[in-house]
């Protein structure tokens, strides 16, 4: 019969082994796992702009189409260029960028908590010689974070292609967001009408057809999905608002050889105009707030420094 010191030090050998070839098997297969992740996440980019790939060909294919993988600010400036293998713009590369703590500094700087400024990806895609442009998405479900990817035209408002996945949404109901069948729906859809004015598009529950809803700027929700639905109509509507004014300066700057702006694109293009000057509006009005909450907390403190400790009860 074994001793007690036996075997605890048999167990601690023992758990210190399985450790630290746990460790090792980690660090070695962490390159494998990454190198997945960014294929999956490539996979996605490309089947947004319609263009099937699988596991062995998909880095080979987004070499090929996406002609740039650009960072733009929320004023609409491009801060970061990343194209046939270089940084040729910045120093952040838009496949890289973390779109949750973007969002998030967006949230900060909204609130007065943070002056930093938020940036977004755009990966600009040739789709059978014209411009796509893929921008990512992220929000919340039911269950979990929701995301995926949406390509515009050269319009910057029709939805070419659409793609969507989950953490961990409800099967047959919210995960239906990752099904062919509920992203096809999204093909063709504007997200501005035609006067212009930003509309995103949105998951009707109970359906397009039985709604006012125009059928340009709404899909079908998911049926006993309504909060995964409802997750993936604000996800479109928050992501897309900050590429607004990018937008707007692609349409006045469109070169004749390109984009060329219709009636309806210069009508966006004004709606964009308006939309850039309620958001400063929001922006100062919220600063001014938080300001004038500042001075307020500042003088109810400076007013409690001033009372005389014994008018308090203090013994002393």
């Amino acid at each position: 019969m074994f001793s007690n010191k036996y075997i605890f030090i048999y167990a601690t050998i023992l758990v210190v082994v399985v450790a630290a070839i746990l460790s090792v098997t980690a660090v070695v297969l962490q390159p494998f796992q990454d190198r997945n992740v960014n294929i999956e996440k490539i996979q996605n980019i490309l089947t947004s702009a319609n263009i099937t790939s699988t596991k062995s060909d998909a880095e080979e294919l987004y070499g090929m189409k996406i002609k740039q993988e650009l960072v733009v600010d929320l004023n609409g400036d491009v801060v970061g260029i990343y194209a046939d293998g270089k940084q040729e713009l910045g120093n952040i590369r838009a496949f890289d960028l973390d779109l949750k703590s973007q969002l998030k500094l967006k949230e900060e700087v909204e609130a007065g908590k943070s002056k930093e400024t938020p940036v977004f990806p755009i990966f600009v895609c040739d789709n059978n010689g014209e411009n796509t442009y893929i921008i990512p998405l992220l929000g919340k479900g039911l269950w979990g974070p929701i995301w995926g990817y949406v390509a515009l035209k050269n319009d910057f408002k029709t939805i070419v292609g659409a793609v969507f996945d989950h953490k961990g949404e409800t099967p047959g109901l919210g995960a239906e967001i990752n099904t062919p069948k509920f992203q096809e729906q999204f093909i063709g859809k504007t997200i501005f009408d035609d006067n212009g004015n930003f509309t995103s598009v949105t998951l009707v529950k109970g359906g397009l057809a039985n709604s006012n809803m125009d059928p340009k700027h709404g899909v079908d929700a998911i049926s006993g999905g309504t909060l995964t639905s409802n997750g993936v109509s604000d996800m479109l509507q928050n992501c897309l608002l900050n590429y607004l004014n990018y937008f707007k300066k692609q349409l006045e700057n469109a070169p004749n050889t390109d984009m060329l702006p219709d009636e309806n694109s210069v009508a966006v293009a004004d709606s964009l105009a308006k939309v850039e000057a309620q958001e400063r509006a929001n922006a100062e009005a919220q600063s001014k707030a938080a300001e004038a909450a500042r001075k307020a907390k500042e003088a109810k403190q400076a007013k409690n420094d001033s009372v005389n400790p014994k008018d308090q009860g203090f013994p002393f």
